[in-house]
């Protein structure tokens, strides 16, 4: 399984990035890439709104996303941190990074951010915990040589390494974030999906 996923590598993060472009706020003033690692969904997003903020606490993935967006006016790089991002966006997403982060502290600040009309967009990980989560993973594992041969068919070539992005194994099991995002943003959508990865859906109600 090892080679054929190497012969046919796909990146199981930026794979959603059309999850997220699809269901875009009507709202497209403000929008919060935490995490935003080496910009490739900033990017996309300066295309959508005003004004873009990325915001990453490694210094290599902020340099990465600042060369990526030279071109875009709109997108601004920085390591502010979450707690202290001013309310008013439209969007706030992360992708691969609320595992990084304490998450009902984060799911907090992420809602207080949020504009009434705005989305919270997340793709995340989770620890496997249970004999449903050790199914998907199994699954995840089947149809990843098959989703990478498709999405890529022709044999990976070496290239020049990309500074790697920070890695953290996820510790809270789907149950644990389910109960959290509840608890922070009754009635979000949290979804099992393929590629060992989960998506969390909300839209901030309007205010009253």
């Amino acid at each position: 399984m090892h080679a054929l996923n190497s012969r046919h590598p796909w990146n199981h993060n930026d794979a959603f990035h059309p999850w997220i472009l699809s269901r875009l706020p009507a709202g497209r003033a403000e929008a919060l890439d935490v995490g935003c690692g080496r910009g490739a969904l900033a990017a996309l997003l300066a295309d959508r709104f005003a004004h873009v903020h990325g915001t990453d606490i490694d210094a290599e993935m902020r340099q990465a996303t600042a060369a990526r967006c030279a071109g875009l006016p709109n997108v601004t790089v920085d390591a502010t941190p979450l707690s202290e991002i001013p309310p008013g966006k439209d969007l706030v997403t992360m992708v691969a990074v609320l595992h990084h982060l304490d998450l009902q502290d984060a799911l907090s600040h992420a809602r207080r951010v949020l504009a009434p009309g705005g989305r919270f967009l997340c793709v995340g990980l989770a620890r496997p915990d249970s004999a449903i989560d050790q199914l998907w993973d199994v699954a995840s594992m089947i149809t990843n040589p098959v989703i990478g041969f498709v999405r890529h068919p022709w044999v990976a070539q070496p290239t020049a390494e990309a500074a790697p992005h920070p890695v953290k194994d996820p510790e809270d099991t789907l149950a644990t974030i389910r109960g959290a995002v509840q608890r922070a943003m009754p009635g979000a959508q949290v979804r099992r999906q393929l590629g060992f990865r989960h998506t969390i859906e909300w839209t901030k109600p309007a205010s009253g």
